[in-house]
C-alpha cells in the first residue's frame, strides 16, 4: 500500500511546503472580503499544483541515480556492459527515441526501471541481479519494457496527471475549509476557524484528498504497465516478454530491494493481496500481465 504513496512523497511535500509558505506569507490572494474568488483560486492551485509534479519530474534522474547508487556506463568495462549498451541502443532505435543513459544498480533481486523528464533524455537502469539471474533474451525483454515506458512518454504523462490532481486537491481543500469556516462563523465579528485553524484544516484536507487522488495515479500506473508490456513484446517478442515476467514471478519470495520512491517506474513490485493494497498498487499482478500478453499473442 505504501509503495505508490512513497513514490508521490516528493510531489506531496512540495505541495504542502508551498501551501504552508504562501499561507504564512499572506500570498493567497484568492481570499477576499466577500469570500473566495474562484478564478483566482483555480489559477493559484494550478500554478502550485503543477509545480510539485514538475519538480518531481525534473529531479527524477538525479534522484534515481542517488537513491539506487546506480553506476552509469559511460565506457563499457567488460563484454556484459558492452552488450547492455548495444541492446538498449538497438531497442531505442527501433522505438524511435534517443539513446538513454544506461546504468546498473546493486541489488540481488531482478528489477529495472526507467525515468527522466522526456523520452529523449531518459535513464534506463537494471539491477545486478537481473543481469545474473536471467537469460540474455529475457534481459532484452525487460529492457524493451523499460524502453517502451520511455517511448510512450509515461513519465511525462504521469507527472501531468499528478499536476492536474494536485490542482483539484488544493482547490477543493480550500473550498471545503471555507465552507467549514462559514458554517462555524456566528457573525461578522467572531467565530469561524480563525487564521491558524483555517490553515490547519486546509493541510489536513490536502492530505486526505491527496490520498484519494493517489488511487487515480495508481490506476494509471497499472494501466501503463500493460502498455509497456505490449511495447516490450513488440520490440523483443511475446515469448521473451512472457518468460521474463514468469522469471520475475518466481523471484517474489525475495525481499524487494528497489528504493520505495522508484517502484512506480520499476518493471515489478511485490504481490498485492488486500483490497487497499490493490487500490494503491503501482503494478498489476504478474499473473494478469502474463495473461494479457498471452491473449494478445493469441489474437494475432
Amino acid at each position: 500500500m505504501m509503495r505508490i504513496l512513497l513514490f508521490l512523497a516528493t510531489n506531496l511535500a512540495v505541495v504542502l511546503v508551498a501551501s504552508v509558505t504562501l499561507r504564512l506569507l499572506g500570498v493567497e490572494g484568492y481570499l477576499t472580503a466577500n469570500g473566495l474568488n474562484m478564478t483566482s483560486l483555480l489559477i493559484f492551485c494550478f500554478v502550485f499544483g503543477m509545480a510539485g509534479s514538475l519538480v518531481s519530474l525534473f529531479l527524477s534522474k538525479p534522484m534515481a541515480k542517488m537513491s539506487t547508487r546506480a553506476q552509469i556506463i559511460k565506457q563499457p568495462g567488460n563484454s556484459t556492459e558492452q552488450w547492455l549498451l548495444d541492446t538498449v541502443r538497438d531497442l531505442s532505435r527501433d522505438a524511435g527515441i534517443k539513446m538513454p543513459e544506461v546504468g546498473i544498480f546493486p541489488a540481488q533481486q531482478s528489477n529495472a526501471f526507467a525515468t527522466g523528464w522526456n523520452k529523449n533524455d531518459a535513464l534506463v537502469c537494471v539491477s545486478a541481479g537481473l543481469m545474473n539471474n536471467m537469460r540474455p533474451e529475457e534481459v532484452r525483454a525487460v529492457l524493451a519494457h523499460e524502453v517502451g515506458h520511455v517511448a510512450n512518454g509515461d513519465m511525462v504523462t504521469l507527472s501531468l496527471i499528478q499536476g492536474v490532481l494536485n490542482t483539484f486537491v488544493m482547490f477543493f481543500a480550500r473550498i471545503a475549509a471555507q465552507v467549514i469556516d462559514s458554517f462555524l462563523r456566528r457573525d461578522d465579528e467572531g467565530g469561524g476557524l480563525g487564521f491558524f485553524g483555517y490553515f490547519a484544516v486546509v493541510i489536513v484536507l490536502e492530505i486526505v484528498f491527496g490520498l484519494a487522488a493517489s488511487v487515480i495515479v495508481a490506476w494509471f500506473s497499472r494501466w501503463r504497465e500493460y502498455r509497456a508490456d505490449a511495447a516490450g513484446a513488440h520490440l523483443a517478442g511475446s515469448g521473451s516478454m512472457i518468460n521474463a515476467l514468469s522469471r520475475l514471478k518466481a523471484e517474489h519470495s525475495m525481499p524487494d530491494q528497489m528504493p520505495e520512491s522508484l517502484t512506480a517506474f520499476a518493471i515489478t513490485t511485490g504481490q498485492t493481496r488486500k483490497l487497499m493494497e490493490r487500490l494503491f498498487a503501482s503494478h498489476p499482478p504478474l499473473d494478469d500481465r502474463i495473461r494479457a500478453l498471452k491473449e494478445a499473442a493469441y489474437r494475432q
